[in-house]
């Protein structure tokens, strides 16, 4: 067998898959990187119903999680406002700087509302799977 083909995988068992992601919206999360400070509208429709803020980077949404949670107060606040952050660091010691660039797989919002079955609700800083976007407009609804 040469180092281009691949093996079928062993009878009965199921061959891991990822699901299909949007690449418009991954590449509009890679757009906003570019700018940090910017934002824009927008809501997605997901697994529970729908969700609607400002889209922002994950750099925006880890500092808006860690002021949110500072705001608790508490003895475990300062940790927790922190936790984000310190996983990625560990991931970056880990995995190190030769690991592939990849779109996104996750959706950050600031000051997001969920309409769901328990009724609307708002959240300073929301993170979501992309693979649970099932469909999405750069609005609000009014």
């Amino acid at each position: 067998m040469t180092g281009t083909e691949r093996q079928a995988p062993p009878s009965g068992t199921v061959a891991p898959f990822e699901p299909l992601l949007d690449i418009q919206l991954q590449l509009l999360i890679r757009l906003l990187e570019a700018e940090p400070r910017s934002s824009l509208p927008i809501t997605l429709h997901i697994p529970g119903g729908l969700v609607h803020g400002d889209l922002i980077t994950q750099q925006a949404w880890k500092a808006d999680w860690a002021q949110s949670v500072r705001q608790l107060g508490g003895r475990g606040a300062q940790l927790l406002a922190e936790f984000p952050e310190t996983v990625d660091r560990s991931l970056d010691e880990v995995i190190g700087e030769e690991a592939p660039e990849h779109l996104p797989r996750w959706i950050h919002l600031r000051d997001a509302t969920l309409a769901g079955a328990e009724g609307p609700f708002t959240v300073p800083a929301w993170r979501g799977r992309l693979a649970d976007v099932s469909g999405w407009s750069l609005t609000r609804p009014k």
